[in-house]
């Protein structure tokens, strides 16, 4: 096959460069049309009439996506290996790799479907450029809120997007479903990134990116103090983050023992504000962004109707290396069974529900969130193992139930 011959030859993906492109029009040279999203930093350049790509900060040149990308990346983080350039760079918010797909659809309609190549390997590397191997992560997504740009060809079928996401490990983040009324209601998968990607701090990357836990057996530590937690703390929390769509924080308070190395958490602090909330944003520390698991209480993914809370703790960087990240850490805690409900715990579950109430982000507790269980009792069944021994109050929490009803 002709790797670069006239227009009627076969070009093999290899072939298909940034000139062949520009020359057949997918693409037009311009300033400022091709980014590099990457860990939370963005990078542009300027696409040459001769294919060539300018990096606005430095007036470097590059002869390839890759070499750009992986120049780029390697910046951010010293560990990358390669830049896997096609699926990384874009041409005014759209992947490169999609504009080389529609190529192949307009000129080639009898080639193998895209759907049948791999987005990272050597399929997708084109003249001049060193064969890639898929790596442990992609680039971040833009969070500028704008629309992707539509494909300059005809739209992808279900099949190629699959075959996409089958090959990057690490997927966009998505919000959270604000579908039609009874739709399940949980997160689009946001996959966390290994601690090793990180690299040192960037002030440039995005507070809410997600990154796995690590056990204090996998680094060959002991847990350096112990944790106890009231089943009152639990019951609170849990019914906070039941009662809306949107993401709810809040702080915790107890007693520290120096002694015995034992924090005791005996309080919890709801937050009755918004993370979106301008005026009081104040209010709300939003920095320990480092999620164990992007996942809302009406998971699906979770066995049975409790919902599973992960404390972690984030241990600080070594002295030695005062710039990198802290590393998030699974951490064991110890439960502790209360007599009986108390009064401020009580009065914090009432003032979220006046506070929730008509809001468009309550949870319609009526409708159905499985097949034989409403949304109610899906909150009451992760309640109830959280429960006191004193059941004196379960009239008042019968109570609060009805004007969470009420109120959705």
């Amino acid at each position: 096959k002709a790797a670069g011959g006239t227009r009627g030859a076969v070009l093999t993906r290899r072939g298909i460069t940034l000139r062949v492109l520009l020359r057949d029009g997918l693409l037009e040279p311009a300033r400022g049309v091709l980014s590099i999203y990457y860990l939370g930093k963005k990078f542009v350049g300027d696409l040459g009439t001769d294919g060539t790509i300018t990096w606005q900060e430095t007036g470097q040149v590059f002869n390839s996506p890759s070499a750009w990308a992986t120049h780029c990346k390697r910046l951010v983080n010293p560990a990358k290996k390669s830049g896997c350039g096609w699926a990384s760079v874009r041409y005014k918010g759209q992947k490169l790799d999609q504009y080389k797909a529609a190529w192949l659809r307009k000129h080639q309609p009898n080639a193998p479907p895209a759907e049948e190549v791999a987005l990272c390997p050597q399929s997708l590397a084109s003249e001049g450029e060193e064969e890639e191997m898929p790596e442990e992560e992609e680039e971040e997504a833009t969070r500028e809120g704008r629309a992707p740009v539509p494909e300059p060809a005809a739209p992808k079928k279900p099949e190629e997007k699959s075959k996409k996401q089958q090959c990057k490990s690490l997927v966009e983040p998505a919000g959270t479903d604000h579908g039609t009324p009874g739709k399940r209601l949980e997160n689009k998968p946001r996959v966390p990134v290994r601690y090793c990607t990180l690299g040192t701090r960037d002030s440039a990357r995005n507070p809410q990116t997600l990154v796995e836990v690590t056990s204090f057996a996998a680094i060959n530590k002991f847990q350096p103090f112990n944790v106890a937690i009231s089943s009152n703390v639990l019951l609170l929390l849990d019914f906070h983050s039941h009662l809306t769509r949107s993401e709810v924080v809040g702080y915790l308070g107890g007693r520290w023992d120096t002694n015995t190395q034992l924090l005791t958490v005996l309080r919890a602090f709801p937050c009755r504000t918004r993370l979106g909330d301008a005026e009081a944003a104040g209010a709300v520390e939003e920095e320990p962004r480092l999620a164990p698991s992007p996942a809302g209480p009406y998971y699906h993914g979770n066995p049975g109707v409790e919902s599973k809370i992960a404390p972690f703790w984030v241990m600080p960087p070594p002295e030695q290396r005062p710039n990198d990240y802290g590393i998030p850490m699974d951490v064991e805690v110890a439960y502790i069974q209360d007599g009986f409900l108390t009064n401020d715990v009580l009065q914090e579950m009432t003032l979220l529900v006046e506070f929730y109430k008509g809001a468009p982000d309550l949870v319609k507790f009526q409708e159905l969130w499985s097949q034989d269980q409403t949304y109610l009792e899906k909150l009451k069944g992760s309640l109830a193992s959280r429960t006191t021994k004193d059941q004196s109050f379960t009239h008042i929490l019968e109570q609060i139930y009805s004007l969470l009803k009420l109120s959705s």
